[in-house]
């Protein structure tokens, strides 16, 4: 039954889903499925198959789904910028790059101090034109999903790349392993899970919250949320501000009050979730071999 898709955990998740929808499986045959970016202009999907080392595109007007780019540098987060260009971090590569509109590839950041970076894992695109990116080290602990190396810098941050002149600098250095990130619709409050348990006995398995000033520095930094089930990975905010977040179990979404409301249950681990379609309000999932996606009667913010 289609309602067996959502766990309704407060009054406030029920005008969020239609129980009579259903998740769709759109594609399976992925290894490790990460990174969604939905491409208005075009009416498709890009996500990454990280181990098998490829970018799928799933076409919404065929359904269709076919190679994007391979190999691809092992990569997992990609989010667009304000003028539709893709933005990549790549595991293999250990670097942060933009793909132009003519097919190049522009590097927007390997290092840091002269130091290599780990192993980019996520980014999001600030309206000024700033990209902000987790470094964590999963692509480099292994040859699974990138490159064995070592840390050359001996932590993991996250960093801001300057839109004026191209700096890579540390925003937050207090992560055991900085994964996802995403601003809140009003670009006020920038969001970042820790999937430190996944290293680190009882580590971290949590989402936190720091406040964006002016000047694009961050204060704050409390414990927004902590995951019930798994831990959190990408995640992204619809118009009121209430966060979607991949889940073990599925999609958790909170209220801005740090309340879980509900979940959309999926048959896989997910990690990572955007919202895209012709009106924003389709939600695509991905859940370790698959790609899934739901209808919502919500609508996704307008931000990367």
């Amino acid at each position: 039954m289609p309602a067996a898709d959502f766990e309704i955990l407060d009054p406030r998740f029920r005008p969020l889903v239609k129980t009579n929808a259903h998740v769709e499986r759109l594609y399976t045959g992925c290894r490790w499925a990460e990174g969604p970016a939905w491409f208005a202009a075009g009416r498709y999907l890009v996500w990454s198959d990280i181990p098998n080392d490829r970018i799928l595109r799933w076409d919404e007007c065929t359904g269709t789904v076919g190679v994007f780019r391979q190999p691809a540098g092992f990569t997992n987060g990609h989010t667009v910028d304000r003028e539709g260009r893709l933005v990549s971090c790549e595991h293999g590569n250990r670097r942060v790059t933009r793909t132009e509109h003519d097919g190049s590839i522009t590097v927007l950041a390997d290092h840091w101090k002269g130091k290599a970076l780990n192993s980019p894992n996520d980014a999001v695109v600030k309206s000024d034109g700033s990209v902000w990116f987790s470094d964590p080290a999963y692509g480099i602990e292994s040859d699974y999903e990138g490159n064995r190396g070592e840390m050359a810098y001996g932590a993991c941050h996250l960093f801001r790349i300057d839109p004026a002149t191209g700096a890579c600098e540390v925003a937050a250095d207090d992560f055991v392993r900085p994964n996802g990130l995403a601003f809140s619709p009003d670009e006020g409050r920038l969001y970042v899970a820790d999937t430190g348990a996944s290293n680190v006995a009882d580590g971290p398995r949590h989402i936190r919250a720091f406040d964006v000033g002016a000047d694009g520095r961050l204060s704050g930094g409390g414990v927004f949320a902590v995951c019930t089930a798994g831990l959190f990975d990408g995640f992204r905010f619809d118009t009121e501000g209430r966060m979607w977040t991949s889940a073990g179990d599925g999609v958790h979404c909170y209220h801005p009050d740090g309340t879980l409301l509900g979940k959309v249950k999926v048959p896989e681990v997910v990690a990572n979730v955007c919202f895209g379609g012709a009106k924003r309000n389709r939600l695509f999932i991905c859940g370790t071999t698959s790609l899934y996606s739901i209808l919502l009667p919500v609508n996704g913010a307008v931000r990367p």
